[in-house]
């Protein structure tokens, strides 16, 4: 077995950047908090929220875990990980699933990165409580400014005894025990009458039940949006409401929604479902399961994030896949912040770019992918 190292792993597929890491200090605080629990129970670990696969690993070789059962809502995780056990010869000791029963049943350790959203927590946490061990101690942790009074209140509705460590390096994690099962409150759904659609959400997609604002003013495009059309794609879909208008809409259009997030993708259904819309989803690295040239229409309101850091190379590469799975003549239709001014981008990887509306905060913009070749469009 090779040697483990924290300092060993890396985040790809996702960028890398001086202030974008791979490991935390939360990542070290949770395994050696939960050694002793591994140690007792190595053959029932679960892990939630890995970033990039240091809490998996470690409690591997560190403390002897195996069979060791992993959910990471971005596809990205999994790839990253994946990645990191072949590097540290390790990927013999876990598996992937889904958020369920067969990710928690009978598991009487789980080790956690805190989500950001309270809606994400709730679930997991009720997904926790109704499949796991009765007994099952869980290890969730973050750095102290990602963290609030109300994750305890959370953890609450779901474990009868919960408690924080004390901090270290700008780290601390809460301890859940004591599991108090409870009905499964997910998909939440709300009826948005201005635009005619339910949207429906899992506990870790982006703006639950509500629309965001930017995909709110796109909305008011659509039916500009190429009226030729016959294929359109919902690229980094979230909870398919672009998608979902659309397919009310134009009811022409054979509409693909894709989204790296395991909660968007079952979001984004059980929308299409509630809505009686016939639309495929599928769980993707932006397009890679696209081939070249396959779409007539690409609509993206494109993040700007990870996680808490500013990061525009998100935006830039689903900018490049748009251009890749467009036809000559497609277009690419962009809601995003004014002041990321993406328009020179845009033009540089899919073609001619227009602005077509503007307000306070958001710029909408169509690229119009010209006949020529994926050289030809870099500078």
């Amino acid at each position: 077995m090779a040697e483990f190292s924290f300092e060993g792993l890396r985040r790809f597929p996702d960028g890398e950047a001086e202030n974008l890491f791979a490991v935390d200090a939360s990542d070290r605080l949770i395994l050696d908090e939960a050694a002793g629990a591994i140690r007792q129970f190595p053959d029932s670990v679960v892990v939630i929220g890995d970033h990039y696969g240091a809490l998996t690993l470690g409690a591997a070789a560190l403390h002897g875990a195996h069979s060791i059962r992993v959910f990471q809502d971005p596809l990205s995780g999994e790839h990253a990980l994946a990645h990191n056990a072949d590097a540290a010869e390790l990927g013999d000791r876990f598996d992937n699933h889904e958020l369920g029963e067969g990710l928690l049943s009978g598991a009487r350790v789980v080790l956690m990165q805190l989500p950001r959203s309270l809606g994400e927590l709730d679930e997991i946490a009720g997904a926790i409580a109704r499949f796991a061990h009765p007994e099952v101690e869980v290890f969730a942790g973050g750095r102290i400014k990602h963290l609030s009074p109300a994750m305890n209140d959370v953890l609450a509705k779901h474990f009868g005894r919960v408690s924080a460590t004390l901090a270290r390096q700008k780290s601390r994690v809460l301890l859940a025990r004591d599991a108090n099962p409870g009905p499964d409150m997910y998909p939440q759904r709300e009826f948005h009458a201005d635009v005619g659609l339910w949207v429906c959400a899992h506990g870790g997609a982006f703006a639950g039940t509500k629309i965001d604002i930017g995909t709110r003013y796109l909305l008011g495009f659509l039916r500009e949006m190429k009226p030729d059309a016959r294929t359109a794609v919902d690229l980094g879909c979230g909870t398919g409401i672009l998608a979902s208008a659309l397919a009310r809409t134009r009811p022409e259009l054979a509409i693909l929604a894709t989204d790296q997030s395991a909660a968007a993708v079952a979001s984004a259904r059980a929308t299409a479902e509630a809505n009686g819309l016939s639309i495929t989803v599928t769980r993707d690295l932006a397009l890679a399961n696209q081939p070249d040239s396959c779409a007539d229409l690409v609509v993206l309101n494109p993040p700007f994030h990870v996680g808490s850091a500013v990061y525009a190379g998100i935006a830039l590469a689903l900018f490049d896949e748009a251009a890749r799975v467009l036809k000559p003549g497609g277009e690419l239709w962009t809601v995003y912040n004014s002041h990321l001014q993406y328009r020179a981008a845009l033009t540089r990887s899919v073609g001619p770019t227009r602005m077509v509306g503007q307000n306070p905060k958001f710029t909408v913009t169509v690229s119009t992918r010209g006949d020529f070749s994926r050289e030809e469009l870099l500078p």
